[in-house]
């Protein structure tokens, strides 16, 4: 078994980014998913023999890199051709779950909307990932990040200024919020399919989950006194004489005295009280100056064993070597390229290591074959 979704076949349409990730995560729990791709206008021209002593052009590379690809198999299909929307219907027919990422209507205008599909395959679940939702004035709008995390207050404003403070990421509303809200959606309706034999439309809007994310912000809105600590000396990142960053999270009371000690400011009774937010650009002064002093190694070492919300803020490849990641298995090689792992351990049914991503198409006929037989 690889997988507590073994055995559960997934069917997703390319195209948005959030879709692709949810395959991605139902690929790291055990589903068997196969992408549709869209199958190419004409052949492509043979490549032409390059003249005596030219380089030759580089082969494409196989897109094996492409940690959204991973996981899955893949079918070329024309959605534009009869011929393509049917045989797109009939692995939906032998699906569990079918997922889309089109603007609303689209789906529906090529003939794969939940209407059609779920006629052909009633215990299907159909999921839809979109920016705003299928009903709405603004639902036709592209969703970019900024502006879903602006429109649903996800972006929190600085106390100080009243200037919107971005968030340390660009994935809240693509990713935190509609990808993972869709994959919670779409196994709770598996789970419920199981009991009442009837699948259903899965609507999930990025919207949505972007606020839900928000909920922290709603939280401090209502909460007389309380507010981000986007400025706060024992929240922020600090730069080290080496030119790297450590990432300071001392909010609780404990943390924060280990990290004074640390930084030799412990027991200093002239140092401003952080409860008071006047004082933090002077106290931010002070840590920073401690930080300046030696590089980011050193500090590293210093907090290693020392709970005071300290870590080094590193590269993608660093990240795979330091030894809490290490000891998770957070990182896998998928092919020749090391990528995050997938997140959730079981212990009855581990995940196995994801394939590669496919070439377009890849699969075609091995899985027209295998799911209709």
């Amino acid at each position: 078994m690889a997988g507590p979704l073994t055995g559960v076949r997934v069917l997703e349409c390319a195209g948005s980014a959030p879709t692709a990730y949810v395959a991605t995560l139902l690929s790291g729990l055990g589903a068997d998913v196969v992408r549709i791709d869209r199958a190419p206008a004409t052949t492509p021209a043979p490549t032409a023999t390059p003249a005596s002593g030219a380089t030759p052009a580089p082969a494409a590379p196989r897109p094996g890199e492409n940690p959204f690809s991973r996981g899955r198999r893949s079918v070329a299909l024309d959605l534009k051709s009869p011929e393509g929307v049917e045989r797109a219907l009939g692995l939906a027919e032998h699906a569990d779950i079918l997922i889309e990422g089109f603007r609303p209507g689209v789906a529906e205008r090529l003939g794969i909307g939940p209407e059609t599909v779920l006629a052909r395959n009633p215990r299907l679940v159909y999921g839809r990932v979109s920016g705003w939702g299928q009903e709405g004035g603004w639902s036709g709008r592209a969703a970019h990040d900024l502006a879903v995390l602006a429109l649903t207050g996800a972006l929190d404003t600085d106390p100080a200024t009243g200037a919107p403070v971005p968030p340390p990421t660009a994935y809240l509303s693509s990713f935190a919020g509609g990808a993972n809200a869709h994959v919670q959606g779409l196994l709770a309706a598996l789970y419920e399919r199981e009991r009442s034999g009837r699948g259903q439309v899965v609507d999930t809007a990025l919207a949505d989950g972007a606020a839900l994310i928000a909920t922290l912000v709603h939280q401090w809105r209502a909460a007389p006194g309380i507010h981000t600590v986007t400025d706060a000396p024992h929240y922020a990142l600090y730069p080290t004489a080496d030119g790297h960053h450590l990432a300071v999270a001392a909010i609780e009371p404990g943390l924060y005295r280990n990290l004074l000690d640390q930084l030799g400011l412990g027991g200093n009774e002239d140092l401003p009280d952080r409860s008071d937010p006047a004082v933090w650009p002077a106290l931010r002064a002070l840590i920073a100056e401690r930080f300046a002093s030696r590089d980011r190694e050193h500090w590293t070492k210093v907090f290693d064993t020392v709970d005071a919300g300290v870590a080094p803020v590193l590269t993608a490849d660093e990240s795979a070597r330091h030894h809490q990641l290490a000891a998770r298995g957070s990182f896998v090689r998928v092919g020749d390229t090391l990528q995050p792992a997938p997140a959730s351990r079981f212990s009855r049914t581990p995940a196995a290591v994801p394939t590669p991503a496919p070439l377009p198409g890849e699969h075609t006929d091995e899985v027209l074959g295998e799911w209709r037989g």
